[in-house]
């Protein structure tokens, strides 16, 4: 059996421990003060064989950059590991959803995504210790506290450290139950519209109104048309709102549209269809805000020579792997965009993330573990 694997196995009732210990640690988005708290605990565990620093989130909590102490005297260049401190998961949650082991699974809130993946590379650097495999490049652990938020203030960050790495991992889960790597993303962008109209009475003065909700149902419809399936191009009104009584005729509205390209030459093309809005009824007016927030992670001839060597390195561990393109964004889309090296998707294998049945497979964490060391050791 490949050594690493050996390890894996024999200390997989220890990552799922610390798995666990992460998870009841709740780190919402929203509360800066419960992401420290796990900012915190994942340094405290780090500390034998890492030097951490933080960095301010604004009003979100710290970043963490923790840079690996792995055997091997001569080193060269940076491999980055990137993931996310945050969740979506309210303060509280584990209250009516509690970690759990049940039917060869662990659930639990932020347990897909993405504690497991950051457990997973905390134990492939102690393989490497402990088995003394040299690493030949430095290798650093990034964790932003804003990305199931938008990264606006971990973008920079991220950036800076993706520009001086050779490669980056991204911790994030796998696709599917297979849990298929993720060779590319669609970028997202988020748009707002807002219609001002003009209110009347509904009944005594019908023609004296201009209906903001009208006119928004007649936008949403032209808006709805840009999605191209095809193309691989999406445009989704998630959220309207207006209006507020039934015998008013509204005098505003309000939507909020979620975007997602596969091509980052596409986002201008759309971009410029959203700009180009006018009100169908000259009476209203239209305000129209937003754009691209992540760039697509577009499959390039360098991921695709990383996620080859992965494929390689799995066959010593018995694994086939799969790439993927995933529908959704992660911080591995900046890096990507950058040109850097980028193999997402190295997190746990399971299901239901953001959702109550969010879950990883028992049975697929040693082979996980054991694909980051051996990725580390190979950079």
């Amino acid at each position: 059996m490949d050594p690493i694997l050996s390890y894996t196995r024999a200390h997989q009732s220890e990552i799922v421990a610390l798995i666990r210990q992460f998870v009841e640690c709740e780190s919402p988005s929203d509360n800066a003060a419960a992401v420290n708290q796990f900012v915190q605990l994942v340094s405290d565990t780090v500390a034998p064989f890492a030097r951490a620093k933080t960095f301010s989130g604004g009003r979100f909590g710290k970043h963490l950059l923790c840079e690996m102490d792995l055997p091997g005297r001569k080193k060269s260049g940076q491999v980055m590991a990137l993931g996310h401190s945050d969740t979506v998961w309210p303060l509280g949650t584990l209250r009516t959803m509690p970690c759990r082991e049940a039917g060869g699974r662990l659930f639990g809130p932020g347990v897909l995504d993405m504690k497991a993946g950051i457990v997973f590379f905390i134990f492939a650097v102690r393989a490497l210790r402990e088995l003394e495999i040299p690493a030949a490049s430095h290798v650093v652990l990034q964790l932003n506290s804003d990305e199931e938020v938008g990264s606006e203030s971990s973008r920079p960050l991220t950036e800076k450290n993706a520009a001086r790495s050779k490669a980056v991992l991204v911790l994030e889960p796998g696709t599917g139950l297979e849990g298929k790597l993720k060779t590319a993303r669609k970028g997202v962008g988020y748009f707002t519209l807002v219609v001002k109209g003009k209110a009347s009475h509904s009944g005594v003065d019908f023609d004296a109104g201009a209906s903001a909700i009208v006119e928004m149902a007649r936008l949403i419809n032209h808006v709805a048309g840009f999605t191209q399936t095809a193309q691989g191009i999406t445009v989704n009104p998630g959220v309207v709102s207006g209006g507020t009584r039934s015998n008013v005729v509204a005098a505003e509205a309000r939507a909020e549209i979620d975007m997602r390209i596969v091509r980052l030459k596409d986002a201008d093309t759309v971009e410029k269809k959203f700009r180009a809005l006018r009100p169908f009824d000259r009476r209203c007016t239209l305000e129209v805000a937003g754009g691209l927030n992540r760039p697509p992670m577009e499959r390039s001839g360098r991921i695709v020579k990383l996620f080859e060597k992965a494929q390689k390195l799995a066959k010593d561990l018995d694994v086939e792997l799969e790439e993927s393109l995933s529908g959704g964004g992660s911080d591995g889309n900046f890096t990507a965009a950058l040109g850097v090296a980028t193999l997402d998707g190295l997190g746990g294998v399971g299901e239901g993330a953001h959702a109550a049945s969010e879950s990883i497979l028992l049975d697929r964490i040693a082979d996980r573990t054991a694909l980051i060391a051996k990725l580390i050791a190979a950079l």
